[in-house]
């Protein structure tokens, strides 16, 4: 039999061991007493499977970049957001704790077919802290038959809580206002802190995204098409016919702006709420934020200063979405029918607006 040095040694170090009192290795370890069982050394780090298996190199930075808050129990949108990839976090919040709580663990059950690692949920706002983009669909809930701005002060009284909690865990977040009603939750919030191309198109036999046309101010009844832009491919319908949109249109086209005010009514009534194409209009303009794409969105913004409007109101015009929030406003021209009827949409919410209520506000 051969016997290597090394074999040699090993037997030495075996006769060394069982002369010596029992003892651990003495690596992370004091010896301590002789025969006892020693503790660990001040300042060691017991390994764990953890660490056997990944070598840290860097500093994990516990900040997310692409945080996104949603409050109010609405799984349309984040469903919508998660499919679209904007988010390496997201964060749910309502008063409902243990639907959101199922909500939650429902959609990191299905994770593994998404790319956002981490979903967390909760009542307390701690859970939304250093959000990028905050989406607000909380609110009174729309009943059958109700006016969106009859909806205004309730929604007003849990705004109060809501923005306060937001500006405090997310000081530098944007706010996206999905609450009804839009235009004048977003004033408040402010205050505080794709209907019409579907239904035109179908009727012209083309793709929505095929048709050009605008509808601006308030997000309901009042709310005015803007006809003398329409185009498709860049033909302007008005220059090839005059009478579009008015009474003496033979072909009746202004009736295509009915079912855009009616449409969320006839869908509360048929199924209790409207869900989908809010969720996917809500993903739609944050992909916008989140990606710095620059689009422009028909989006609820302050409008006073244009269009002879002097009151703080917010109305929905073509806006330029980007990282920061809206960047730009596209200034439409409108005739003067289409700038007067901007102005009534103006002054109705106005006058809603200025009967609220705003005691022990942060205002």
């Amino acid at each position: 039999m051969i016997v290597t040095q090394r074999e040699i040694e090993r037997q030495r170090h075996s006769q060394r061991e069982k002369q010596a009192p029992w003892r651990e290795p003495d690596v992370g370890f004091d010896p301590g007493s002789p025969g006892s069982r020693p503790g660990p050394k001040a300042g060691s780090k017991i390994a764990t499977l953890k660490d056997q298996v990944i070598q840290n190199l860097l500093k994990e930075d516990h900040i997310p970049q692409n945080k996104i808050k949603l409050l109010g129990l609405e799984l349309d949108p984040p469903i919508s957001i998660l499919m679209k990839d904007l988010a390496d976090e997201l964060a749910l919040v309502d008063v409902m704790e243990d639907k959101l709580k199922g909500e939650m663990m429902d959609l990191q059950h299905g994770s593994l077919f998404l790319r956002t690692p981490k979903i967390g949920s909760g009542k307390d706002y701690n859970v939304t802290a250093n959000s990028k983009l905050v989406i607000i669909t909380a609110g009174a809930c729309q009943q059958e038959g109700e006016s969106r701005l009859n909806l205004v002060q309730s929604n007003v009284n849990i705004f109060k809580f809501i923005i306060s909690n937001i500006v405090k865990y997310s000081p530098n977040c944007k706010l996206l206002v999905v609450s009804n009603p839009v235009d004048t939750l977003t004033y408040v919030a402010w205050k505080i802190s794709a209907g019409f191309p579907y239904l035109m198109g179908e009727r012209l036999g083309v793709h929505p995204l095929s048709y050009h046309g605008w509808v601006l101010g308030e997000h309901g009844d009042s709310s005015v098409p803007v006809w003398n832009g329409v185009n498709v491919a860049g033909v302007s319908l008005k220059n090839l016919h005059p009478d579009l949109g008015t009474d003496a249109d033979k072909e009746q086209w202004k009736e295509g702006h009915k079912p855009v005010v009616d449409s969320a009514y006839e869908v509360i009534k048929l199924k209790g709420y409207t869900s989908w194409a809010i969720g996917l209009s809500i993903a739609d303009l944050a992909e916008s934020i989140m990606k710095n794409l620059r689009w422009v969105h028909p989006i609820s913004t302050m409008i006073k200063g244009l269009y002879g409007i002097k009151d703080d109101v917010f109305l929905s015009v073509p806006c330029n979405l980007e990282q920061n929030g809206i960047s730009n406003v596209v200034k439409v021209t409108l005739t003067p029918e289409e700038e007067a009827r901007l102005k009534k949409s103006a002054d109705i919410l106005w006058g809603i607006q200025k009967e609220l209520q705003f005691k022990n506000s942060l205002m």
